[in-house]
């Protein structure tokens, strides 16, 4: 059979200026490669069957680009795999656009959103024949075989007789080794490694990709659907399997990998095994990960950055124990300041945190404990973003049993905490308190971590136009200006806490508007990327 997979995105990631074209040629795009439609495709690919894929990153292959070439191609299945609730919109837009295009083709939908609200997801989108819950190797397989009658493929959502048939579970697999590696070399793009921040900090232009060795994690944070999603367990390949992925992405010339685990740093003895085989392969690639605080695999610190792991990224979220007890982080500050300064004496180059403000019942003194804490840190780089509240989470089902969401008409929408929870400081507060709170962080670092911001900052200047550096240095003193700077265009081109906003408002938007709103935000995005190649070009 010929398969169609397209990843759908929202609109994060942007192609790099054309003249900055990989060495083979291809664009290069700043963001993570869609390791769920690589893995399908390799899956597909040794069963015989014929499998392109599309990447809503790459600029040349927009939705009617994939549109003719599914009217001209004629594929027997195409699959639209898309993470979160941002991307929804997206992807029922573009699945009405190929609807109306082909009415024959099989269609479905996959991915974490899609898996968590299956049956409705198939109500709103009727022009999806099925919806796929759960891992997708063997599921996109099993339904290839019957996909005119579905009725005994665990794992999927579709209609009989126009009602809404919601098939058993599929048992969670867990001898991951089983698949073979992600099919990377089939998509005309090239990934760049950068770091979540407000402006795009590159951290270098080696072939970059993402590697995911293991599924789920078990802790019960109450903004999180993982735990849902995986049922609560955590599951792994073996330290074998993922030194002979590394060994083959060695002999493709990528240089670094990201590990897309929710927690890497779960089982020492695998992690050690890692490690001596990585060593023992001469592989050189530089990697990272992210992983708890109260880890217990922390005295392989050492072992992991003579492996060649360069980055380490932590979910911190508060510098307040009463706001992690809220969120049920289960860790303390004391943990926190422990695994940082573990990191960075094990000698890992970037150690970041993921923060956030905005958290039910948090004060303006929590939120400044937060900057407070986090300047004292040795953080490399950290990111605070506002938290927000979608269905699938803990969250969601407490603000539903509060009144504060309504299930049956909010479900596809997110939603910042502070617009709906009145224990939450208000909107402008918070703002505020951001903007004060990074002017001390950044005032902190520069003066008691001159030599750790200095080599972190010359890393950025490999990459990046020194005015966008400077800029990334003196943004927190800066008052408030209308209109955007070419930094601050530039720096939308990763992810700005204004797409982010915009996506939100997004999955609030009614149906018979959408395309309005997708045409609007497409113009605007494309003003955007025309600024950003024109700044990139002035500077150089």
């Amino acid at each position: 059979m010929l398969i169609f997979l397209v990843h759908v995105r929202d609109p994060q990631f942007y192609a790099l200026p054309t003249k900055n074209r990989a060495p083979n040629g291809r664009i290069r795009v700043m963001g993570f490669p869609p390791i769920g439609i690589m893995s399908l495709s390799s899956v597909l690919k040794r069963e015989g069957h014929e499998c392109v894929m599309f990447d809503q990153a790459n600029p040349e292959t927009p939705n009617e680009v994939i549109v003719e070439e599914i009217g001209r191609r004629k594929p027997d299945f195409v699959g639209l795999s898309f993470l979160s609730t941002t991307s929804y919109p997206y992807a029922k837009l573009l699945a009405r656009e190929i609807r109306a295009g082909d009415s024959k083709v099989k269609l479905a939908f996959g991915g974490v959103f899609a898996s968590l609200n299956a049956a409705l997801v198939k109500l709103q989108c009727p022009e999806v024949d099925f919806v796929c819950r759960g891992d997708g190797e063997q599921l996109i397989l099993d339904l290839l075989e019957n996909l005119e009658d579905p009725e005994e493929v665990f794992g999927v959502t579709w209609s009989r007789d126009g009602e809404v048939v919601h098939n058993p579970n599929r048992p969670m697999e867990r001898a991951l080794d089983q698949w073979p590696f992600p099919d990377r070399e089939s998509l005309p793009l090239d990934f760049v490694e950068s770091m979540p921040l407000d402006v795009p900090a590159v951290l270098s232009l080696d072939r970059f990709t993402t590697m995911q060795t293991s599924r789920g994690c078990p802790w019960p944070c109450v903004f999180c659907d993982i735990p849902i999603f995986n049922e609560g367990k955590w599951r792994c390949r073996t330290a074998e399997h993922v030194v002979a992925e590394f060994k083959h992405l060695q002999e493709l010339g990528y240089g670094a990998v990201y590990f897309v685990d929710d927690h890497f740093l779960l089982q020492p003895k695998r992690i050690e095994a890692i490690c001596e085989g990585i060593g023992e392969e001469g592989i050189t690639i530089q990697w990272g990960c992210e992983g708890r605080v109260d880890s217990v695999a922390q005295h392989l610190f050492p072992a992991m950055a003579k492996a060649h792991c360069r980055t380490l990224m932590f979910g911190i979220e508060s510098g307040s124990q009463n706001v992690l007890d809220r969120l049920k982080k289960e860790q303390t500050l004391e943990e926190v300041e422990n695994a940082v300064q573990n990191a960075k004496q094990a000698g890992i180059e970037i150690v970041h945190g993921f923060f956030v403000v905005g958290s039910p019942d948090e004060t303006v003194e929590d939120i400044r404990k937060t900057f407070d804490f986090a300047a004292k840190l040795r953080l490399d780089t950290f990111g605070f973003n506002r938290l927000c509240v979608y269905r699938g989470t803990p969250l969601w089902q407490e603000y539903v049993q509060r009144g504060l969401v309504d299930d049956a008409n909010d479900w596809y929408k997110y939603f910042k905490c502070s617009e709906i929870d009145p224990s939450c400081l208000p909107g402008e507060v918070i703002h505020a308190e951001r903007e004060a709170g990074f002017r001390r962080l950044f005032r902190y670092k520069l003066t008691h971590y001159p030599i750790q911001v200095f080599r972190l900052l010359r890393r950025f200047l490999r990459f990046m136009p020194a005015r966008d550096v400077g800029y990334l240095i003196i943004k927190p003193f800066l008052g408030t200006k209308k209109g955007a700077t070419k930094a601050e265009t530039l720096s939308r081109a990763v992810e700005h806490g204004a797409l982010k906003d915009q996506a939100a408002n997004l999955t609030q938007v009614h149906d018979d508007v959408l395309a309005q709103v997708m045409q609007a935000s497409r113009a605007e995005r494309e003003r955007i990327q025309r600024e950003a190649e024109a700044s990139r070009e002035s500077v150089t």
